[in-house]
């Protein structure tokens, strides 16, 4: 009876110690929660303030009544539609050639045998640790003597060669797949091009969903490289256009804010829809066999 006690006594205190730990971490990711839930619900506070709640203390956080018409009259202060088409413009064709180059790249440094890979690719790696400020006046002098400024092309055309980040990304991922697919299919007198287009690819979409979607986010967001390249109003992202919201003596905090949560909106809602391959492509789990 002694053993059969001491038993159940180890099994209830298995569970309290279970339980309570559960409670602890689910109160870390509810703090943690509402920690990174406060700027953007504050973001939306502010978008449907009048103006003379703005700077108000204590801060009013549920304004009343809701202005709604500050997101129309965001809309209409700036071009905010020709800048959302401009802002698609850079960043579909982004997305598109970086997850494209990327994978053909990372395909060459993880399934083809070839003198010197792994040499190449440290080099490729090591590119990861130069700053965007050490390139960025060469690179500016580069397309200058190109004509280039002033259009899309520096924001695009070097997506078409890969980004070092998503090519380790995709490499990794690629080297978890099997390598028998690989000989089988050059046994059946498949090219190279062919097993990377038609058996690689389809079984990396979640490595390939995770490159694209941090390529759209990262080029949707994009504010520096728009304001070293592009000087005309009419060609400006939603991120340099934010700026007309600004005058010399103020700005329209309210229009600015409301203008801002639209522009927040897709990337949330891109995020949610792609949630479930995004995390499985971060974690690179590949084909158990």
């Amino acid at each position: 009876m002694k053993a059969v006690d001491g038993d159940f006594n180890g099994r209830a205190s298995q569970r309290r110690s279970d339980l309570l730990r559960q409670t602890l971490v689910l109160f870390l990711r509810l703090v943690v929660g509402i920690t990174v839930a406060i700027p953007f619900f504050w973001l939306i506070s502010t978008s449907l303030k009048p103006e003379a709640l703005l700077f108000r203390v204590p801060v009013v956080w549920i304004p009343r009544p809701l202005h709604w018409s500050n997101y129309v009259d965001a809309v209409n202060y700036i071009p905010f539609f020709r800048y959302l088409m401009n802002t698609l413009y850079i960043a579909v064709p982004a997305t598109v050639f970086t997850t494209f180059s990327s994978s053909l790249v990372a395909y060459g440094f993880s399934r083809i045998q070839w003198p010197g890979r792994n040499i190449v690719f440290f080099v490729l790696i090591s590119t990861m640790m130069l700053p965007f400020q050490v390139t960025m006046i060469p690179l500016f002098v580069v397309f200058r003597n190109l004509g280039w400024i002033d259009t899309f092309l520096p924001l695009v055309v070097p997506t078409m060669f890969g980004n070092a980040f998503f090519i380790f990304l995709m490499r990794q991922f690629f080297m978890t797949l099997p390598m028998e697919l690989q000989d089988a299919a050059r046994i059946d007198g498949c090219s190279e091009l062919r097993i990377y287009w038609q058996i690689i690819l389809p079984l990396a979409r979640p490595a390939l969903a995770t490159t694209a979607l941090l390529t759209f986010i990262n080029f949707w967001n994009e504010f520096m490289m728009p304001l070293i390249y592009i000087n005309s109003e009419s060609k400006f992202p939603l991120a340099l256009g934010l700026q007309q919201f600004q005058r010399q003596f103020g700005a329209e905090w309210a229009l600015l804010m409301a203008a801002s949560t639209l522009m927040t909106i897709p990337v949330i809602v891109l995020f949610f829809v792609t949630q479930k391959t995004f995390i499985q492509g971060i974690a690179l789990t590949g084909m158990k066999g």
